[in-house]
């Protein structure tokens, strides 16, 4: 039987790993009761989709704007003073 907060969303991205590492190591036994293993899969899926949301975010911000911005800031400096002459 699942304990009260098993369901409950992690607080962190090692929360979330922990949990899903744990139910995968629990799983790979084989001896995993028939009846939990439903609500083990259940909560793999949203310890996995949190990851999976919290490493999308991580590359989104590192491939988005903001790291263009940093790289492109001094060149765009440089062209601007050259077209004024």
């Amino acid at each position: 039987m699942l304990y009260a907060g098993a369901m409950s969303a992690p607080t962190s991205y090692r929360d979330a790993y922990a949990r899903l590492s744990r139910i995968a190591a629990e799983l790979e036994t084989g001896e995993a009761d028939l009846d939990r293993v439903l609500p083990l899969l259940e909560e793999a899926r949203a310890a996995y989709a949190e990851c999976k949301g919290r490493i999308e975010a991580v590359r989104g911000v590192l491939s988005g704007d903001w790291g263009q911005d940093a790289a492109q800031d001094p060149e765009e400096g440089e062209e601007d003073e050259d077209d004024a002459f």
